[in-house]
Protein backbone atom coordinates (compact mmCIF):
# COMPACT_ATOMS: atom_id res chain seq x y z
CA UNK A 1 0.00 0.00 0.00
CA UNK A 2 2.94 2.16 0.85
CA UNK A 3 4.70 1.72 -2.38
CA UNK A 4 1.41 2.11 -4.40
CA UNK A 5 1.17 5.28 -2.49
CA UNK A 6 4.70 6.65 -3.46
CA UNK A 7 4.60 5.49 -6.88
CA UNK A 8 1.42 7.48 -7.60
CA UNK A 9 2.89 10.43 -6.08
CA UNK A 10 6.05 10.42 -8.41
CA UNK A 11 3.69 9.66 -11.43
CA UNK A 12 1.29 12.76 -10.41
CA UNK A 13 4.24 14.76 -10.23
CA UNK A 14 6.31 13.66 -13.56
CA UNK A 15 2.91 14.67 -15.01
CA UNK A 16 2.20 17.68 -13.78
CA UNK A 17 6.02 18.56 -14.74
CA UNK A 18 5.80 17.30 -18.47
CA UNK A 19 2.40 19.53 -18.46
CA UNK A 20 4.37 22.44 -17.30
CA UNK A 21 6.90 22.08 -19.67
CA UNK A 22 4.47 21.14 -22.62
CA UNK A 23 3.10 24.95 -21.51
CA UNK A 24 6.36 26.72 -20.52
CA UNK A 25 9.11 24.87 -23.10
CA UNK A 26 7.64 23.02 -25.85
CA UNK A 27 4.59 20.42 -26.46
CA UNK A 28 7.45 18.43 -28.26
CA UNK A 29 8.60 17.50 -24.50
CA UNK A 30 5.85 15.86 -23.67
CA UNK A 31 6.47 13.59 -26.94
CA UNK A 32 9.27 12.35 -25.31
CA UNK A 33 7.29 11.64 -22.32
CA UNK A 34 4.82 9.96 -24.23
CA UNK A 35 6.95 8.00 -26.52
CA UNK A 36 9.72 6.45 -23.35
CA UNK A 37 6.18 5.42 -21.82
CA UNK A 38 5.16 4.03 -25.22
CA UNK A 39 8.46 2.28 -25.69
CA UNK A 40 8.52 0.58 -21.88
CA UNK A 41 4.73 -0.78 -22.52
CA UNK A 42 5.65 -2.22 -26.29
CA UNK A 43 8.82 -4.04 -24.53
CA UNK A 44 6.47 -5.38 -21.48
CA UNK A 45 3.94 -6.24 -23.82
CA UNK A 46 6.40 -8.36 -26.21
CA UNK A 47 7.93 -10.07 -22.90
CA UNK A 48 3.96 -10.95 -22.33
CA UNK A 49 3.57 -12.25 -25.21
CA UNK A 50 6.51 -14.55 -25.01
CA UNK A 51 5.17 -15.68 -21.71
CA UNK A 52 2.00 -16.69 -23.71
CA UNK A 53 3.28 -18.84 -26.50
CA UNK A 54 3.12 -15.69 -28.71
CA UNK A 55 6.53 -15.73 -29.76
CA UNK A 56 8.03 -12.37 -31.63
CA UNK A 57 10.55 -9.36 -32.46
CA UNK A 58 10.80 -7.88 -29.04
CA UNK A 59 13.56 -5.29 -30.56
CA UNK A 60 11.35 -4.17 -33.29
CA UNK A 61 7.62 -4.46 -30.95
CA UNK A 62 9.87 -2.28 -28.37
CA UNK A 63 11.03 0.38 -30.82
CA UNK A 64 8.01 0.36 -32.92
CA UNK A 65 6.09 3.74 -31.35
CA UNK A 66 9.52 5.51 -32.15
CA UNK A 67 8.56 5.33 -35.54
CA UNK A 68 4.95 5.62 -35.31
CA UNK A 69 5.20 9.18 -33.52
CA UNK A 70 8.10 9.90 -35.78
CA UNK A 71 6.17 9.49 -38.80
CA UNK A 72 3.27 11.26 -37.10
CA UNK A 73 4.85 14.23 -36.15
CA UNK A 74 6.62 14.54 -39.51
CA UNK A 75 2.93 14.49 -41.15
CA UNK A 76 1.60 17.05 -39.01
CA UNK A 77 4.45 19.35 -39.84
CA UNK A 78 3.94 18.60 -42.90
CA UNK A 79 0.47 19.62 -42.77
CA UNK A 80 -0.86 16.73 -44.94
CA UNK A 81 -3.94 16.11 -42.99
CA UNK A 82 -5.54 13.86 -40.44
CA UNK A 83 -7.02 11.38 -43.23
CA UNK A 84 -3.61 11.18 -45.08
CA UNK A 85 -1.36 10.84 -41.91
CA UNK A 86 -3.44 7.88 -40.65
CA UNK A 87 -2.59 6.27 -44.00
CA UNK A 88 0.89 6.85 -44.03
CA UNK A 89 1.09 5.62 -40.29
CA UNK A 90 -0.83 2.37 -40.93
CA UNK A 91 1.65 1.96 -44.11
CA UNK A 92 5.01 1.98 -41.95
CA UNK A 93 3.45 -0.31 -39.63
CA UNK A 94 3.00 -2.61 -42.95
CA UNK A 95 6.71 -1.91 -43.53
CA UNK A 96 7.42 -2.69 -40.08
CA UNK A 97 5.50 -6.71 -40.62
CA UNK A 98 6.86 -7.00 -43.80
CA UNK A 99 10.80 -6.16 -41.50
CA UNK A 100 10.10 -8.42 -39.14
CA UNK A 101 8.89 -11.44 -41.22
CA UNK A 102 11.89 -10.64 -43.40
CA UNK A 103 14.87 -10.48 -40.72
CA UNK A 104 14.36 -14.46 -39.63
CA UNK A 105 15.52 -15.46 -42.90
CA UNK A 106 18.74 -12.85 -43.17
CA UNK A 107 19.61 -14.60 -40.01
CA UNK A 108 19.13 -18.24 -40.98
CA UNK A 109 21.63 -19.68 -38.62
CA UNK A 110 20.36 -17.77 -35.90
CA UNK A 111 16.20 -18.76 -36.48
CA UNK A 112 17.21 -22.46 -37.06
CA UNK A 113 19.29 -22.16 -33.16
CA UNK A 114 15.89 -20.48 -32.03
CA UNK A 115 13.09 -22.87 -33.32
CA UNK A 116 15.51 -25.78 -31.89
CA UNK A 117 15.41 -23.91 -28.58
CA UNK A 118 12.28 -23.59 -28.48
CA UNK A 119 11.50 -27.02 -30.10
CA UNK A 120 10.00 -26.13 -32.80
CA UNK A 121 12.24 -28.04 -35.32
CA UNK A 122 9.85 -29.05 -37.56
CA UNK A 123 7.91 -26.17 -38.50
CA UNK A 124 9.42 -24.46 -41.50
CA UNK A 125 10.86 -20.93 -40.96
CA UNK A 126 8.93 -19.30 -43.39
CA UNK A 127 5.75 -20.47 -41.40
CA UNK A 128 7.61 -19.47 -37.62
CA UNK A 129 8.67 -15.97 -39.68
CA UNK A 130 5.11 -15.16 -40.65
CA UNK A 131 3.79 -16.08 -36.87
CA UNK A 132 6.11 -14.08 -35.28
CA UNK A 133 5.72 -11.60 -37.35
CA UNK A 134 2.01 -11.19 -36.08
CA UNK A 135 2.66 -11.94 -32.95
CA UNK A 136 5.15 -8.43 -33.22
CA UNK A 137 2.50 -6.99 -35.16
CA UNK A 138 0.09 -6.87 -32.47
CA UNK A 139 2.37 -4.62 -30.30
CA UNK A 140 2.21 -2.49 -33.39
CA UNK A 141 -1.53 -1.81 -32.53
CA UNK A 142 -1.56 -2.76 -28.39
CA UNK A 143 -0.23 -0.95 -27.08
CA UNK A 144 1.85 1.05 -29.03
CA UNK A 145 -0.25 3.07 -31.60
CA UNK A 146 -2.91 2.86 -29.33
CA UNK A 147 -0.74 5.10 -27.07
CA UNK A 148 0.88 7.36 -29.62
CA UNK A 149 -2.16 8.47 -30.72
CA UNK A 150 -1.91 10.79 -27.95
CA UNK A 151 0.75 12.38 -29.71
CA UNK A 152 -2.38 13.70 -32.06
CA UNK A 153 -4.21 15.17 -28.94
CA UNK A 154 -0.81 17.06 -27.62
CA UNK A 155 -0.95 18.48 -31.28
CA UNK A 156 -4.39 19.20 -31.74
CA UNK A 157 -3.64 22.87 -33.23
CA UNK A 158 -1.34 21.58 -36.04
CA UNK A 159 -4.80 19.92 -37.37
CA UNK A 160 -6.22 23.36 -38.88
CA UNK A 161 -6.45 21.58 -42.21
CA UNK A 162 -9.03 18.71 -41.15
CA UNK A 163 -10.25 21.46 -38.48
CA UNK A 164 -10.88 24.48 -38.71
CA UNK A 165 -11.89 25.70 -35.32
CA UNK A 166 -8.40 24.05 -33.51
CA UNK A 167 -6.76 27.22 -35.24
CA UNK A 168 -5.26 30.04 -32.94
CA UNK A 169 -5.93 28.85 -29.32
CA UNK A 170 -2.27 29.23 -28.11
CA UNK A 171 -2.15 25.84 -27.43
CA UNK A 172 -4.82 26.17 -24.94
CA UNK A 173 -7.17 23.21 -26.69
CA UNK A 174 -4.38 20.39 -26.65
CA UNK A 175 -3.72 21.17 -23.09
CA UNK A 176 -7.56 20.81 -22.27
CA UNK A 177 -7.92 17.73 -24.20
CA UNK A 178 -4.59 16.04 -23.10
CA UNK A 179 -5.01 16.63 -19.90
CA UNK A 180 -8.54 15.07 -19.65
CA UNK A 181 -6.93 12.28 -21.92
CA UNK A 182 -5.45 11.41 -18.44
CA UNK A 183 -8.15 12.76 -16.23
CA UNK A 184 -10.86 10.27 -16.92
CA UNK A 185 -8.46 6.71 -16.63
CA UNK A 186 -6.59 8.72 -13.45
CA UNK A 187 -10.00 9.64 -12.00
CA UNK A 188 -12.05 6.27 -12.56
CA UNK A 189 -9.13 4.15 -11.44
CA UNK A 190 -8.80 5.91 -8.11
CA UNK A 191 -12.13 6.32 -7.51
CA UNK A 192 -13.16 2.75 -8.42
CA UNK A 193 -10.69 1.74 -5.62
CA UNK A 194 -11.75 3.61 -3.23
CA UNK A 195 -15.45 3.03 -3.85
CA UNK A 196 -15.08 -0.73 -4.28
CA UNK A 197 -12.73 -0.30 -0.79
CA UNK A 198 -15.27 1.10 1.57
CA UNK A 199 -18.68 -0.36 -0.14
CA UNK A 200 -17.46 -4.40 -1.31
CA UNK A 201 -19.99 -6.55 -2.67
CA UNK A 202 -20.68 -8.56 -5.34
CA UNK A 203 -17.43 -9.06 -7.80
CA UNK A 204 -17.33 -7.49 -11.38
CA UNK A 205 -15.20 -10.07 -12.79
CA UNK A 206 -13.82 -12.06 -10.70
CA UNK A 207 -12.19 -14.97 -13.18
CA UNK A 208 -10.06 -11.60 -14.62
CA UNK A 209 -9.48 -9.44 -11.88
CA UNK A 210 -10.89 -10.87 -8.06
CA UNK A 211 -10.39 -7.51 -6.26
CA UNK A 212 -12.67 -5.35 -8.45
CA UNK A 213 -16.15 -4.88 -7.20
CA UNK A 214 -19.26 -3.77 -9.17
CA UNK A 215 -20.01 -0.50 -6.64
CA UNK A 216 -16.26 -0.24 -7.48
CA UNK A 217 -17.17 0.33 -10.96
CA UNK A 218 -20.08 2.29 -10.71
CA UNK A 219 -18.50 4.94 -8.58
CA UNK A 220 -15.04 5.25 -10.31
CA UNK A 221 -17.81 6.44 -13.32
CA UNK A 222 -20.04 8.67 -11.28
CA UNK A 223 -16.76 9.96 -9.62
CA UNK A 224 -15.15 10.49 -13.04
CA UNK A 225 -18.07 12.29 -14.63
CA UNK A 226 -19.18 15.02 -11.66
CA UNK A 227 -14.78 15.44 -10.97
CA UNK A 228 -14.90 16.01 -15.14
CA UNK A 229 -17.53 18.22 -15.11
CA UNK A 230 -16.00 20.11 -12.12
CA UNK A 231 -13.09 20.30 -14.01
CA UNK A 232 -14.53 21.96 -17.28
CA UNK A 233 -16.31 24.82 -14.98
CA UNK A 234 -12.77 25.84 -13.41
CA UNK A 235 -11.29 25.53 -16.49
CA UNK A 236 -13.90 27.79 -17.80
CA UNK A 237 -13.58 30.23 -15.19
CA UNK A 238 -10.37 31.29 -17.28
CA UNK A 239 -10.78 33.96 -19.45
CA UNK A 240 -8.78 32.25 -22.59
CA UNK A 241 -10.22 29.13 -21.87
CA UNK A 242 -13.45 29.93 -21.95
CA UNK A 243 -12.82 32.12 -25.51
CA UNK A 244 -11.68 28.61 -26.26
CA UNK A 245 -14.30 26.56 -25.34
CA UNK A 246 -16.77 29.08 -27.49
CA UNK A 247 -15.19 29.03 -30.49
CA UNK A 248 -14.68 25.25 -30.39
CA UNK A 249 -18.24 24.78 -29.12
CA UNK A 250 -17.28 22.23 -26.46
CA UNK A 251 -20.35 21.96 -23.92
CA UNK A 252 -20.58 20.74 -20.24
CA UNK A 253 -22.74 18.19 -21.58
CA UNK A 254 -20.46 17.00 -24.20
CA UNK A 255 -17.33 16.53 -21.71
CA UNK A 256 -19.54 14.95 -19.09
CA UNK A 257 -20.90 12.12 -21.84
CA UNK A 258 -17.03 11.73 -23.06
CA UNK A 259 -16.47 11.53 -19.08
CA UNK A 260 -18.77 9.04 -19.04
CA UNK A 261 -18.32 6.36 -22.32
CA UNK A 262 -14.61 7.09 -21.36
CA UNK A 263 -14.54 5.64 -17.92
CA UNK A 264 -16.43 2.42 -19.16
CA UNK A 265 -13.46 2.18 -21.92
CA UNK A 266 -11.04 2.76 -19.13
CA UNK A 267 -12.19 0.11 -17.02
CA UNK A 268 -12.55 -2.13 -19.69
CA UNK A 269 -8.43 -1.66 -20.73
CA UNK A 270 -8.03 -2.43 -17.36
CA UNK A 271 -10.10 -5.60 -17.26
CA UNK A 272 -8.70 -6.76 -21.00
CA UNK A 273 -4.75 -6.34 -19.05
CA UNK A 274 -5.83 -8.73 -16.33
CA UNK A 275 -6.87 -10.72 -18.85
CA UNK A 276 -3.60 -10.98 -20.46
CA UNK A 277 -1.74 -11.08 -17.26
CA UNK A 278 -4.03 -14.03 -16.59
CA UNK A 279 -3.25 -15.71 -20.18
CA UNK A 280 0.46 -15.24 -19.34
CA UNK A 281 0.12 -16.15 -15.63
CA UNK A 282 1.92 -13.30 -14.40
CA UNK A 283 1.42 -10.98 -11.72
CA UNK A 284 2.60 -7.27 -13.16
CA UNK A 285 3.91 -6.99 -16.84
CA UNK A 286 7.12 -4.99 -14.81
CA UNK A 287 8.93 -3.32 -11.69
CA UNK A 288 9.63 0.12 -12.60
CA UNK A 289 6.27 1.53 -10.70
CA UNK A 290 6.85 -0.23 -7.21
CA UNK A 291 3.13 -0.84 -6.29
CA UNK A 292 1.79 -0.82 -9.51
CA UNK A 293 3.74 -3.11 -11.41
CA UNK A 294 5.02 -1.73 -15.12
CA UNK A 295 4.19 0.56 -17.33
CA UNK A 296 1.79 -1.55 -19.08
CA UNK A 297 -0.16 -1.76 -15.83
CA UNK A 298 -0.30 1.61 -15.05
CA UNK A 299 -1.21 3.00 -18.28
CA UNK A 300 -3.60 -0.16 -19.36
CA UNK A 301 -6.62 2.33 -18.85
CA UNK A 302 -5.63 4.95 -21.10
CA UNK A 303 -5.36 2.60 -24.22
CA UNK A 304 -9.06 2.58 -24.24
CA UNK A 305 -9.00 5.88 -23.38
CA UNK A 306 -6.96 7.97 -25.33
CA UNK A 307 -8.17 6.97 -28.58
CA UNK A 308 -11.86 7.23 -27.67
CA UNK A 309 -11.59 11.07 -26.85
CA UNK A 310 -9.44 11.73 -29.42
CA UNK A 311 -12.27 10.47 -31.96
CA UNK A 312 -14.73 11.97 -29.74
CA UNK A 313 -13.25 15.51 -29.82
CA UNK A 314 -12.72 15.08 -34.05
CA UNK A 315 -16.40 14.10 -34.28
CA UNK A 316 -16.91 17.62 -32.23
CA UNK A 317 -14.90 19.51 -34.16
CA UNK A 318 -16.21 18.37 -37.68
CA UNK A 319 -20.07 19.15 -36.48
Amino acid sequence: MKNRFVSAIIFALILAVAFILKIAVSSYIFDVAILFVACVASFETSKLLTKMGKYNDKYIASMSPVLLMATILLCLNANIGLAYTIIVTVGIMVVMFAMTFVVPFITYKSTKIELKTRKMNNLPVWKYSLTKALNTAVVFVYPAFLFVLLTFINHFEMMSTTFSVVEGHDGYLSLFVLLFAFLVPILTDTFAYLTGGIFGGKKLAPKISPNKTISGAIGGILWCVLLSIAVFFIFNSIPSMATMFTTTKITVWEIAIIALVGSVLGQLGDLFESYLKRSANVKDTGKIMPGHGGMLDRFDSHLFVAPFIFIAFCILFLA
